[in-house]
C-alpha cells in the first residue's frame, strides 16, 4: 500500500471492490481498514471476515469487540476514511487542548472547564463534564489531557496482552520516568534536588496532591490493577521512606535512578505470618560486632514489584518484641543472600507479586532508614499515602466497571429491547453510580485537606478518615465489579473480549480489599483514630 493511498479518502463503492481473500477491506465507523494480511491473525478466523469483506462492518465489529481493539489495530491497519481527506490513526486523533483553551470561566475560587471525554454520566469525575470545581486549575486540566492521550494510545490497547504475559514492557516504566510521573508520585513536593526531569505541562512549584491523584486515576482507566501496581505500586510505597528518612549520601546515590525509572524499588513489610499485624514481624537484623553492618534473615511475602526491584525497603526486627523493636533498612539486590521468586496469584498478574528471602544479607548501617528501633513510625507515615493510592485506584476501577456496563447496555438486546431499557439494569447502574460519586467526593475532600496540612498533621488528623474511605472504596469496587459482571453475563467470565476488563477487575478486587490494611481493620481504625483526635480537640460525648 503506497503512502499516498494510505492517506486517501474513499467511497463505499471503492471499498466494495475489495471483497476477496486477495484484497479484503472493511469499514468501521467511517474508517477504512485493509485486513488482507491480517486474515490469518484474526482470532475469529477468516470466515467471519469474508462475510463483511468490502462492506461496513461496524455493527458486526462492535458486537464482538470493545474500543480497545480498535485503538490497538488502527495504526497498522487503517488506510483511509470514508469521505475525508486524510486518515489519522486513533492514537493521533485527540489533540490535547492547551490549559488556556480549556479554561472557560472563573468565578471566585470556582472554575469550569470544557467538557472532556465521552460524557457518559458518572463515568468520569464531574469536573471533567463541565461542572464547576474548587479543587482544580488549568495545570490539572493539562496533566489530565496529557496522561489520557498517552494511556489511550500507548497503554490501554495492550493491557490485556501484558496481563497474559504477566509483565509490562520496561520501556513503559522508563517513559513514566521521562515524563516526570515517577518523581510526582511520592506524596511529597516534586523532588527537584534529586532529578533534572521536569513534568511537560505542570510547573514543579505547582505540583500538588491533586496532580498525583489525576496521574494515578488516569492510568487506572486502563482497567488493570496489575498495570497500575507495575508502574506505581512498589515505587509509590517503597521510595517515600527513602526520600524522607534516608541519609543524604544514600539519597544522592539512589534517588536519581529511581526517579528516572532506570532502577526500581519495592516495600517489604508483609511476611507469611504477619500482614496487617505489622508489630509482630519476625525478619531479624542483627548488628555485627564492629557495629558496621546488619545481618538480615527472614522472609517477605506478596511483595509488589519484588522481581523487578533493585532496592528493597525492608521492615526488620532490630530490638525486642512489638513495635518498639522494628527498624527499616534499604537492602540492595546486589547484596549476596537476596533471593526473589514470582508468586502466582488470582489477579494483579503484571505487577510482579514476589516471595523474597534474605539469608545472612550483610547491610551497611548507613542504609538504615530513619532511626534504629523507630521504624514503626516510618511505616505509619507511609500508610496514608499507600491507602490514598488504593482508594484512587479502587474508585476508578469502579467507574471502569460502570462505564463498560452502561456502554454495553446500550448495544446489547434481550427480550426484544436493549439492556438499558430494562428498569432492573438501570437500577444496577444507579446503585453503582451513587456509591462511586460518594466515594469520589470524600476522596477529593481528603486530598484537599492533605494539601492544606503538614504531613504530620495530616497523618494524625486524617488517618482515621482515610482508613474509613479505604474500606468504602474497596467495598464499592467489589459491588460494582459484581453488578457489572451480572450485566455482562457470560462475557464477564471469559478472559478478553467485550467483558475482558470486568473479568480482570473482578479477579483483582481482593488485592485492594486486603493489602494496605484489611477492610475490617480499616473500619475499626477509622473510629478509634477519629475518637482519639476529636477527644484531643475537645469533643463532648
Amino acid at each position: 500500500m503506497s503512502n499516498q493511498q494510505s492517506q486517501s479518502s474513499f467511497t463505499t463503492e471503492d471499498v466494495a471492490k475489495h471483497n476477496s481473500e486477495e484484497s479484503l477491506w472493511i469499514i468501521v465507523d467511517g474508517g477504512v481498514y485493509d485486513l488482507t494480511s491480517f486474515q490469518n491473525e484474526h482470532p475469529g478466523g477468516k470466515k467471519i471476515l469474508k462475510r463483511v469483506a468490502g462492506k461496513d462492518a461496524s455493527k458486526m465489529f462492535w458486537k464482538y469487540h470493545n474500543a480497545g481493539i480498535l485503538k490497538k489495530y488502527t495504526p497498522k491497519l487503517q488506510i483511509g476514511s470514508i469521505g475525508t481527506a486524510t486518515a489519522v490513526p486513533a492514537a493521533e486523533k485527540k489533540e490535547e487542548p492547551s490549559p488556556a483553551a480549556a479554561l472557560v470561566e472563573v468565578k471566585d475560587s470556582r472554575e469550569t472547564f470544557e467538557p472532556f471525554g465521552d460524557l457518559v454520566p458518572f463515568a468520569d469525575p464531574s469536573w471533567y463534564q463541565g461542572y464547576s470545581t474548587t479543587y482544580y486549575n488549568a495545570s490539572h486540566v493539562a496533566l489530565r489531557n496529557e496522561v489520557r492521550a498517552w494511556v489511550d494510545s500507548e497503554i490501554e490497547p495492550f493491557v490485556g496482552e501484558w496481563d497474559e504475559k504477566k509483565d509490562v514492557p520496561r520501556e513503559v516504566y522508563l517513559e513514566m520516568g521521562r515524563r516526570g510521573y515517577l518523581a510526582g508520585a511520592l506524596g511529597v513536593h516534586y523532588p527537584t534536588e534529586y532529578t533534572d526531569i521536569r513534568p511537560r505541562c505542570v510547573a514543579v512549584e505547582q505540583w500538588d496532591h491533586f496532580h498525583e491523584f489525576i496521574l494515578t486515576d488516569e492510568i487506572a482507566r486502563a482497567g488493570s490493577g496489575g498495570l497500575v501496581w507495575n508502574l506505581l505500586g512498589g515505587f509509590g510505597i517503597g521510595a517515600p521512606p527513602v526520600i524522607k528518612f534516608c541519609r543524604p549520601e544514600v539519597k544522592k546515590r539512589v534517588l536519581p535512578g529511581l526517579l528516572s525509572g532506570e532502577t526500581r524499588i519495592c516495600l517489604c513489610i508483609t511476611e507469611p505470618d504477619a500482614g496487617s499485624d505489622v508489630a509482630n514481624l519476625t525478619t531479624t537484623a542483627k548488628k555485627t560486632d564492629d557495629g558496621k553492618y546488619f545481618i538480615v534473615n527472614g522472609e517477605k511475602k506478596w511483595i509488589t514489584n519484588g522481581i523487578y526491584a533493585d532496592y528493597f525497603t525492608v521492615a526488620v526486627r532490630t530490638g525486642g518484641d512489638g513495635m518498639s523493636g522494628i527498624s527499616l533498612l534499604l537492602i540492595e539486590k546486589t547484596m549476596p543472600g537476596v533471593n526473589t521468586r514470582r508468586m502466582n496469584c488470582s489477579g494483579m498478574w503484571s505487577s510482579g507479586t514476589t516471595y523474597v528471602t534474605f539469608e545472612d544479607v550483610k547491610v551497611p548501617v548507613e542504609n538504615l532508614i530513619g532511626k534504629e528501633n523507630q521504624g514503626f513510625k516510618v511505616i505509619m507515615t507511609n500508610f496514608n499515602h499507600e491507602r490514598m493510592g488504593i482508594i484512587i485506584q479502587a474508585n476508578r476501577f469502579s467507574r471502569v466497571c460502570y462505564e463498560e456496563s452502561i456502554k454495553y447496555a446500550h448495544k446489547r438486546r434481550t427480550f426484544g429491547k436493549r439492556l438499558i431499557d430494562h428498569p432492573v439494569i438501570r437500577a444496577k447502574l444507579a446503585n453503582m453510580a451513587i456509591r462511586i460519586e460518594a466515594t469520589h467526593n470524600w476522596l477529593e475532600n481528603l486530598i484537599f485537606q492533605t494539601n492544606s496540612m503538614s504531613e504530620q498533621e495530616a497523618m494524625y488528623r486524617l488517618g482515621g478518615a482515610i482508613a474509613g474511605l479505604k474500606a468504602q472504596a474497596t467495598q464499592t469496587f467489589e459491588f460494582c465489579a459484581r453488578e457489572s459482571a451480572q450485566i455482562f453475563g457470560g462475557l464477564s467470565y471469559s478472559r478478553g473480549g467485550q467483558g475482558g476488563k470486568v473479568e480482570r477487575l473482578y479477579r483483582e478486587v481482593r488485592a485492594y480489599a486486603i493489602p494496605g490494611g484489611s477492610e475490617e481493620i480499616m473500619l475499626d481504625l477509622c473510629i478509634r483514630q477519629s475518637l482519639r483526635v476529636h477527644q484531643a480537640l475537645g469533643a463532648k460525648f
